[in-house]
């Protein structure tokens, strides 16, 4: 029987965040379930949207028999601590050494992961896996669209798959895509050769989403380039908040000759480059975007949707600024928003009651420039213990724990205030704190894109504001320090020239 070795570690870094990623977060899991070991990794990945599930779906269809190691992920922050990274791998690594005879590996990876100790953390992990395992056993790793891919990522996998669809609602399909592309090497005995491209320009998050064109355009070709020649060819915009060499989009192709694998990814860049104009749009000022959705309200029949772009926990933001809330109170909006991560205001709503006012300095607790606490005197109007399922396309059907929550209300604009944070991208996490969302007039998300998933189908209309946040919608703003020389800091915008070396290993 086959047997291959699994295991799952992501964590999206963003460089420039205030919050780091600690053992515990891991161990919570924040919007990704909670670290789970050996034998029981294989009981949680059923039937969830990620792509070590969808891996273990494959892999029991095929009669393989899998040696799960660990699984743990955790909200997008800062840098991974030394401490959880060396915890993590150090098991990851045992376990596929102790695994007895094998035939393949497979990591579910996120491949934007910065560590204390490490700028490269995929390339890292890869690098330590293959030192466990030879040079003669495959080794497939699944990837986050938003990857930023390293030379070492390519060279110590023989197969890198990212997922194609922003929001994910493919993680578990890019396991299952792994898995036949394993399938074929075994049966083959072929090693692919492989091409890599780094794009010239940095892509913003918010003109990623593959809704829209020009990403859905480009995604819809490049599944074209496929063929027996070239089994699999990916496309990552990259992760634009990173500050080391290999931050950017990049694409790679795996074909049976290089030349092969060579002209699919060359076909790919040269769409891509060819869409640099495209990759922008329009950002509103918070009071701008909510005056401009009251307005809207007006004739609308379903919400009008707000990203509130800066501020997102799925890139790094810590989810507590109060730009906003400020915006939607201070025109007197009829809003929800959320979710505010302010563990001590939901500990005193909880204390308060329901139907209590409690005056509260909420949010604004990460430090960000031009954000601050909002004192006010909010009504409780209803509480939570955090827990419920969120059914939607992006987390689908996974468990959440947002810890004690509270519904809180100021005016006509109530606030989902959680313990934990998770990006809001599912109707569930509004749900769960007594708001319906398809009943308001105006919702705030703190969310970039992977909201559109579940929130688009009951929206009049979506606007992206920027508030302040750890997660600028323009590149270009950001401090960079460590990018490779050259490359463009915005689509059409300045070239980077370094001021001090990056790291390589700590």
């Amino acid at each position: 029987m086959t047997r291959i070795a699994v295991g799952g570690f992501l964590h999206e870094t963003n460089t420039f965040a205030p919050t780091k990623a600690t053992y515990d977060d891991f161990v919570h899991g924040g919007g990704w379930p909670s670290m789970t070991h050996g034998a029981d990794v294989l009981k949680v990945m059923r039937k969830i949207n990620v792509g070590l599930a969808g891996f273990v779906e494959a892999a029991e269809a095929n009669g393989w028999e899998l040696v799960p190691t660990i699984f743990a992920a955790a909200s997008p922050s800062a840098h991974v601590s030394k401490d959880a990274y060396e915890r993590i791998v150090t098991e990851m690594v045992d376990g596929i050494a102790a695994a007895g005879p094998i035939d393949a590996v497979y990591l579910d990876l996120h491949g934007a992961m910065v560590t204390e100790h490490y700028d490269d953390g995929e390339g890292e992990t890869l690098a330590r896996v293959r030192k466990a395992i030879g040079n003669d056993l495959p080794l497939v790793a699944s990837l986050d669209l938003h990857a930023n891919v390293s030379p070492k990522m390519i060279e110590h996998a023989d197969a890198l798959i990212a997922y194609r669809t922003y929001p994910h609602v493919d993680m578990a399909e890019t396991g299952r895509a792994c898995a036949r592309h394993l399938a074929l090497m075994l049966k083959s005995r072929q090693r692919f050769a492989k091409a890599f491209r780094q794009l010239p320009f940095l892509i913003p998050i918010s003109w990623q989403c593959t809704n829209d064109q020009p990403t859905k355009g480009i995604y819809q070709k490049l599944a074209a380039l496929e063929s027996d020649v070239v089994p699999t060819l990916s496309f990552a915009p990259g992760f634009p908040a990173a500050d080391f060499r290999d931050c950017g989009p990049s694409v790679f192709a795996y074909g049976r000759t290089q030349a092969d694998a060579d002209a699919a990814a060359d076909r790919v860049v040269a769409l891509v480059e060819g869409h640099e104009d495209d990759f922008d749009g329009r950002i509103y000022s918070p009071d701008e975007g909510v005056r401009l959705a009251m307005e809207l309200a007006k004739s609308a029949s379903k919400p009008i949707i707000i990203a509130d772009t800066q501020d997102n926990p799925g890139a790094g933001g810590d989810s507590d600024t109060t730009g906003m809330l400020r915006a939607l109170v201070r025109n007197k909006a009829s809003a929800a928003t959320g979710v505010i991560y302010d563990p001590q205001s939901a500990k005193a709503a909880h204390t308060a009651g329901v139907g209590a006012s409690v005056t509260l300095e909420l949010g604004g607790k990460s430090g960000i420039p031009g954000d601050a606490p909002y004192r006010e005197t909010f009504v409780v109007e209803q509480l939570s213990d955090g827990k419920f399922v969120a059914p939607g396309p992006y987390f689908g059907g996974r468990d959440m724990d947002m810890g004690p929550s509270a519904c809180l209300r100021v005016g006509d604009v109530r606030v989902v205030v959680g313990s934990y944070k998770a990006q809001l991208a599912d109707q569930a996490m509004y749900r769960y704190v007594g708001i319906e969302p398809t009943a308001q007039k105006i919702l705030v998300n703190k969310s970039s894109v992977h909201f559109r998933a579940d929130f688009e189908p009951i929206a009049e209309k979506l606007l992206i504001c920027a508030a302040p946040g750890a997660m600028p919608a323009d590149t270009a703003t950001l401090p960079w320090k460590h990018l490779r020389a050259g490359i463009r800091i915005k689509p059409n915008g300045p070239t980077f020239t370094p001021t001090s070396p990056s790291r390589t290993n700590g």
